[in-house]
Order: C-alpha cells, then sequence, then structure tokens
C-alpha cells in the first residue's frame, strides 16, 4: 500500500506468504499497490506466478479499474502487458475501466485503453452511462474528442432516464464540448429525457439560475 519496495521483496522470499491474501474488502496487496501508483511494487508482484493480477474486491474492483480511476499510467501499462487481464472488465456497477478513466479525465489512460482493440469504447454502465456520457458531464474537452474520433462510440446514446451527452454537457455549461458534439450529423439537439425536458429547458434553466444569483441592482 505505501510503496515499500525493500520490505516486499523480503516478505515475498518467505514461503509462508501468499501474495494475494485480501484484507476483509477483498482487496490484494497488488490492488493497493494499483491504487496507491506504486509501479515498482507492481511490477514485482506481477514477477510473480502466483498473483492473480485481475482479482477483484467486493465491489469488483481490479487492479486495472483502480489504476485507470486515479491515472496511474505506469501501472495502467504494466497491467495491460498482460495477457491474463480482461480490460473490459466492469465494477459492480458495471463501470469499466475505459469508463472511470473517461469520468476522471484521465486522458493518457483513456489513450492506452483505446488502442486496445479488445476495448469497448461504447460500453455502458448499469445505468446506461458511456464512457463520452461521463466525460461530457465533467467536462473533460480532451477525452471527449478522442472518444468521437471513433467510429464505434454512438455521440447520442442516452443514460436510463433518456439524458444524453450533450443535454448533460448543456446543463453544466460545457460549452466547448457541446460544440464538439453539434458538428456530429448523427447529434440530435431537439431529443428529450425521460421527464420531456429538452436541450432549451436546460440551458433556459441555467439562464434563469444564473440571474438569480445576481445581486439586485438599488440604491
Amino acid at each position: 500500500m505505501d510503496g515499500h519496495e525493500d520490505v516486499v521483496k523480503a516478505l515475498l522470499e518467505r514461503n509462508d506468504v501468499n501474495p494475494n491474501k485480501p484484507d476483509f474488502l477483498g482487496s490484494t496487496p497488488l490492488l493497493w499497490a494499483s491504487c496507491r501508483g506504486n509501479k515498482e511494487v507492481v511490477r514485482i508482484l506481477l514477477e510473480r506466478n502466483d498473483v492473480n493480477p485481475g482479482k477483484p474486491d467486493f465491489l469488483r474492483l481490479t487492479p486495472l479499474l483502480v489504476s485507470s480511476m486515479y491515472g496511474h499510467e505506469d501501472v495502467v501499462k504494466a497491467l495491460l502487458e498482460r495477457n491474463d487481464i480482461n480490460p473490459n472488465k466492469p465494477d459492480l456497477l458495471g463501470s469499466t475501466p475505459l469508463l472511470w478513466a473517461s469520468r476522471c479525465g484521465n486522458k493518457e489512460v483513456v489513450r492506452m485503453l483505446l488502442e486496445r482493440n479488445d476495448v469497448n469504447p461504447d460500453k455502458t454502465d448499469l445505468f446506461h452511462r458511456t464512457p463520452l456520457w461521463w466525460a461530457s458531464v465533467n467536462g473533460h474537452e480532451g477525452v471527449v474528442r478522442m472518444l468521437l474520433e471513433r467510429n464505434d462510440v454512438n455521440p447520442s446514446k442516452p443514460d436510463l432516464f433518456l439524458r444524453t451527452p450533450l443535454s448533460l454537457a448543456s446543463r453544466n455549461g460545457h460549452l466547448g464540448i457541446v460544440r464538439m458534439l453539434l458538428e456530429r450529423n448523427h447529434v440530435n439537439p431537439h431529443k428529450t429525457d425521460k421527464w420531456h425536458r429538452t436541450l432549451r429547458w436546460w440551458t433556459s434553466r441555467g439562464l434563469t439560475d444564473a440571474q438569480k444569483s445576481q445581486p439586485r441592482g438599488g440604491g
């Protein structure tokens, strides 16, 4: 967890140390090292034949998923070099490593994952939210641009409540992303959500809220 390489090496020299033994939440030493970005400890553990590089915890978080979430590029790269890791493996809520990297705006990790032929760039979580959906909501323009370069990404794919990347980027005021999405022929700016709210409704509400927050004139 804390990246003490020499201590890890000393412990791994023992025959009575199980390098896969999890804590009470199911997190293994490799998962913790990956989460913290301790790349040398990750490398040491991955050299072992008795370490499972894809073992999840009780939330189904894997070493690849947590390192993608926190943007630890060297760790992600080391894990992706393994043939026994599924780069599409989701957590308990259906979020893949790519979805988490996109949600958190980790551009280089997104790039590495998109270079893989076995990564689905449009895979949804349990609420039908895609990597593009999350990147658009959170305003990560670089990630949105990379995802929109793919032919296998649907820029209008709605979530469970029929909210699209465009509607939520508009709601959150991410102008650059709104412009990128509107350049796509398959994006419908008049599409409504589950409650029949249009893009104009959301932008009008944003304007109203902004106006309400302005100080009143007087004197």
